[in-house]
This record gives structure tokens, sequence and C-alpha cells, in this order.
């Protein structure tokens, strides 16, 4: 259907009726704008007379009627031809104005995203994806550190805020407190993990960790003899413990590894050993004579459930991880007996034996008698080969003290040689 334009008293401006409704006593109108520049016809249609002025512009001039708001804007895109510059149609308008709305909703999320705490980014962003892809240890671990050493320190500083000297703040407190390098180099090894979780450059080269370069690798090992005096005295005050250390050295395996298997793990026909849920995720190990008779004295005839239960004894503390009722740290039965065996005036951490040092001494006697470092790398999960070259280093260190060794041979051979009375040879 035509529709019938009517002309008002302004000149470029009319509008035509809707057929039913109505906007206030009169029917509702359609309001459009004509005008020429350059010989060129221009014609918009503003809209109706029922939608109203736009809020912002109605808050500028609350005295502007719809008229005088159509008018409005055929001025300001006559204008804007004439010149070459603005909006010069209403559709244009919209389109400027949509940008506007998405640059300023844009910076407004900026500005949001800038001002995030650590403390808010780590609760609502980090942790919960860690929570997913971590594994359960490494994940509990994390959220200690964050929770006694980064929070306290940085936790109420936005994410752009943090400066260098906020990290050595959070650094000198656990100094202060005495933490292990280790504890140290891992702090700060989770605070570039959030920045880097961030994704956002800016920030993350704004609080830049500079890492402390720690030399925390494990210099002892324990001989084979060294190795049955320490199971022996262990095994006189705790079986579970034992058998633990036992696993721990004839596999490689880390206290959490050994503590939270199951019999379920365990495959006699193939003689391995599943280890799930590892620091380097899931491997496959193998079972010598002595793991598989360890094994099945402590079997009897259970099938499933863990093979180190933790009892937890009235009064104390359960040592347990959250949610898997597995021993969390090694007993400190095992590190008495340690101290006082080879720990007495050691204060170089990398020189004292810990229960982790049966793993360390496991993974350097599978590189003395092999000699291959990928094997190794293999038999103790590493990841990369980088972890695995420190024991062909310790390797390097024993070809070095046989080469030194010889000197002294040579001063035996030259001393007895004196000894010996000068023989006279008849010419």
């Amino acid at each position: 259907m035509t529709k019938k334009w009517f002309k008002t008293n302004h000149t470029g401006l009319r509008y035509y009726e809707h057929e039913e409704r109505k906007h206030g006593k009169q029917k509702d109108r359609y309001y459009a704008i004509r005008f020429r520049v350059g010989g060129i016809l221009h014609t918009y249609g503003v809209g109706w007379m029922s939608d109203g002025i736009p809020e912002a512009i109605r808050k500028e001039e609350p005295e502007l009627g719809f008229q005088g708001y159509c008018l409005k804007l055929l001025r300001q895109y006559k204008g804007n031809i004439k010149m070459g510059t603005g909006p010069k149609s209403p559709k244009e308008k919209r389109s400027i104005d949509a940008a506007n709305d998405a640059a300023t909703a844009a910076e407004q999320e900026r500005l949001e995203e800038e001002n995030i705490t650590v403390a808010e980014y780590c609760k609502d962003i980090y942790f919960p994806d860690a929570k997913l892809n971590k594994a359960p240890n490494t994940y509990r671990v994390e959220d200690l550190l964050f929770t006694h050493w980064i929070k306290p320190v940085i936790g109420a500083i936005p994410l752009t805020k943090v400066a260098q000297t906020d990290i050595q703040r959070a650094k000198q407190a656990m100094v202060d407190a005495k933490k292990s390098p280790k504890t140290i180099h891992h702090t700060l090894g989770l605070i570039r993990q959030i920045y880097n979780h961030a994704k956002r450059p800016d920030i993350y080269l704004r609080a830049k960790v500079k890492m402390p370069k720690i030399d925390n690798a494990k210099l002892r090992y324990l001989t084979a003899e060294e190795i049955d005096k320490l199971l022996l005295a262990v095994k006189a005050k705790s079986l579970i413990v034992h058998d633990q250390a036992v696993l721990a050295v004839n596999c490689g395996l880390r206290f959490s590894e050994a503590a939270g298997l199951r019999w379920e793990d365990v495959n006699y026909d193939t003689g391995s050993l599943s280890i799930r849920d590892g620091k380097t995720g899931s491997r496959t190990v193998f079972l010598n004579d002595v793991v598989v008779e360890m094994l099945k004295e402590r079997q009897g005839k259970k099938t499933t459930g863990p093979i180190f239960p933790e009892k937890k004894r009235e009064g104390t503390k359960a040592r347990t991880a959250e949610g898997t009722g597995q021993p969390r740290s090694a007993s400190n039965t095992f590190q008495r007996i340690a101290d006082q065996l080879f720990n007495k005036g050691v204060d170089d951490r990398r020189l004292r034996v810990t229960f982790h040092t049966l793993r360390h001494s496991f993974g350097t006697h599978v590189y003395a008698n092999s000699g291959d470092l990928y094997l190794t790398q293999k038999a103790l999960g590493h990841r990369t080969m980088v972890m695995a070259a420190r024991y062909a280093k310790m390797s390097e260190t024993r070809l070095r003290e046989a080469f030194t060794k010889m000197s002294d041979v040579m001063k035996k051979g030259r001393e007895t040689k004196q000894d010996q009375p000068e023989q006279v040879v008849n010419s």
C-alpha cells in the first residue's frame, strides 16, 4: 500500500501516519528528512514519534521536541556531507554509535581486568583451571604455596600493579622463615606461572620474576652397603617404612608414589607396577625379586585397597593428603634413623640423606650399571633428558675419583720399589 506523506512547516521534514496505532490523541507518525547537497537528493527515515528521542539527547536538551530532534539530524547530516566528516546518515550514525559502544565496553572490560587482584585471579581463574589440568598433589602444593607465601604479600594488589619490589618482599618473607631454596624456587616459579596463565605479556613483563639460579640437586647417594645398613635399621623400627623404602630404592619411586600405591596397581604376571598420578604423569616400573617377595609377604589375601593405608593413632594429627587417604609425607622414623646414620654434622641440604635419597640412589646406580641416559630417564619417569643428566655428572665424579686414586697407586708402587734392595747388574 502506497504511503501518504504529509508536509510540515519545516523544509525537508515530512511524515506519514500509522493506520491504527496512536501516540497520545493523534495517530503515530513516522518522520523522514530530505535535503540536497551538490544536486544530490538525500532521504533518510528518522523513526516513529512513539519511539521518542534517544535518552542521551533528551538529557542534554530536555525541551527538544520530536520534530526539533528530526531537524537537528537534518542539519547535522547535511553539514557532515558538506564538510566530509562525522556520520552522514542514520545508518552510518548507528554504525558509529555501535562501534563507540563496543569500544566503551572493551575499555570497561580492560579497566576491570587491570584492577583484578592477584588473589581474585587465582581464586576465580587460575586455581579452578589448575585443579582440572594438574596432578592432585601438584595442585595441593601450589595451593599451599599461594596461601602461605604469595597471597599475604601480593594477593590484594592488582595484577597490573605488582612490581619487582613486591616479588622481592615475598621472597624475603620466605628467607626470613628459613624456607629451603627449593621452596623459594617453586614459589617464585608459581608466580611466573600465574602471570603466564593470564596470557597478558604486558602484565607478565611488568612483574617479571628474576628466578634465582639455585642448584638444589641432590649430591648424596647411597652405596649398596649403605642401603643395606639403612634398610636393616629402619626395619627394626617400622616394617611399613621399611617396605616403602624398599620400593623407593628398587623402583625409583618418590615417597608420594610409593605411599599412594594400591594392590590393583600390582601385576605379578608381567612383573610390573603401575604408577598413577605421578609428579610427571603415569608410568610403569618393573619389579625385581626383592620387591616381589616384600609385596607378597605384605599382601596376604588382599586384592584391592591401598598397600600402605594410613593408620591414625588417637590424639595425633593425620598426615594424609586430602581426599586420598594416603600419607602425604615420609615418616619421621625414617628421617631420625637417616640422621643418626649419615647426617651428623652435615649442614648442606644437598648432602643430607632423606627419603628422596633412595630414589636418587636408584637413578645413580641405574646409570652407573648401564651408562644409558635414555634408560635412566625412562626408569625415573623424567619428562626430559635434562633431569637425568645429573646422574651422568655423578658418574663423571666417580670416574674422576678413579683417576685421582691412580696417583695413590703410583705412590704406593714407588714406595715398594724404594724398599727393595738394589740389584747389581754384571756388565
